[in-house]
């Protein structure tokens, strides 16, 4: 069966409403009888995020999913939204629950959204989404599949405009009030993240469910090989361009949303002063859960997708071997991945065709 035709949708920005007028949308929505549904220590008096710091002053609309969302906070260890996730408004006719969510920036610059936390004497922990299993030289390892809470692409450069709108405020509550707390040492998260997206997968899967790419030889960038029709086309796909300050990449950052060549996934190239690197691939899906994210995957090779400075220690890094170079001046945990990306085809090519310039 062939599949069909999946709509890009671009120029997702916020809507056009004061303040007042987004607080009052919203309040309308539990009016007509949507369910306020915090997941954290809210649920037992909801009420307590209709005031500020929480209460939404901004409104996204991207397929059938309304996101509202308060100011940019921040913690001891995270800054990030409240956003409120209502679905069904504009297929159904109304919302029956309205999920608060935690919306935050993770350090390479893509939005995510926490599926719950651990925070204990030793441990302040974002959970990271659903879980996969790692075969290591010493054993099985499970472990986060991080991809699976990056927020759609199509709504990043709204959200790094409005994070930038005022100056924020700390606030060390709103993760406890909007997410569920894990005991230590969980890593998985729970059902209400993982049910739509094994729905989806039942459905069918992106590529059968096979990776899109792939190195045919560990540790070496010009073995990289992608499914047919799913290389990135920067000669055509580009459907999309933005940029974020960041003092940590050295400045100037410009996000591109780039299709692939058979249409039916998305990347995310990054391009600093100095760098690019890519983010995972998304699909073009318009389902999206109550987290705000998609609920099907795109399978590829972790490697093709590291950012421009990856953990690296003895013992445990996340750069191939050999190619990890010196340490962030600012954070000596991470070492510049700049040695792999740059042998990576679509990363010379994007340089080539100067896609990250002004």
């Amino acid at each position: 069966m062939r599949p069909r035709q999946l709509e890009v949708a671009t120029g997702i920005a916020p809507e056009s409403l004061s303040r007042a007028q987004v607080r009052r949308r919203f309040l309308a929505l539990s009016e007509d009888g949507a369910k306020l549904a915090p997941a954290g220590l809210a649920r037992e008096q909801p009420e307590i995020l209709l005031e500020p710091p929480y209460a939404p002053s901004h409104e996204l609309r991207v397929f059938d999913a309304t996101l509202f969302l308060s100011d940019q906070l921040y913690d001891e260890g995270l800054g990030f939204l409240v956003g409120y996730v209502a679905l069904g408004e504009r297929s159904r006719g109304r919302v029956t629950r309205v999920h608060p969510r935690i919306f935050y920036k993770d350090s390479s610059l893509i939005w995510r959204v926490a599926s719950h936390f651990v925070h204990d004497e030793d441990h302040y922990w974002i959970g990271k989404g659903d879980v996969r299993t790692e075969r290591r030289a010493d054993g099985d390892y499970v472990c986060s599949a991080e991809d699976t809470t990056n927020l759609p692409y199509e709504v990043q450069p709204a959200l790094d405009a409005i994070s930038r709108k005022r100056k924020r405020v700390r606030d060390d509550d709103a993760v406890e009030l909007v997410v569920r707390e894990a005991p230590s040492g969980r890593i998985a998260p729970y059902a209400d993240f993982v049910a739509p997206r094994r729905r989806a997968a039942e459905r069918g899967l992106v590529n059968g469910g096979r990776p899109v790419a792939r190195f045919r030889r560990k540790g070496d960038p010009s073995s990289l090989r992608f499914a047919p029709g799913f290389e990135p086309d920067l000669a055509r796909g580009v459907v999309e361009s933005s940029d974020v300050q960041s003092r940590f990449f050295g400045g100037r950052v410009a996000k591109v949303r780039v299709l692939s060549k058979n249409a039916r996934i998305q990347y995310l190239f990054f391009a600093s002063p100095t760098h690019v690197w890519i983010g995972p691939p998304q699909s073009l899906s318009d389902e999206l859960s109550t987290y705000g994210v998609r609920v099907d995957d795109v399978v590829v090779d972790d490697d093709l997708c590291l950012p421009a400075f990856e953990y690296h220690e003895d013992g445990d890094s996340q750069i191939p071997a050999g190619f990890a170079g010196a340490p962030h001046p600012n954070d000596p945990h991470r070492a510049d991945a700049s040695a792999w990306l740059d042998e990576l085809a679509p990363v010379r090519e994007f340089r080539r065709r100067g896609l990250g310039r002004r």
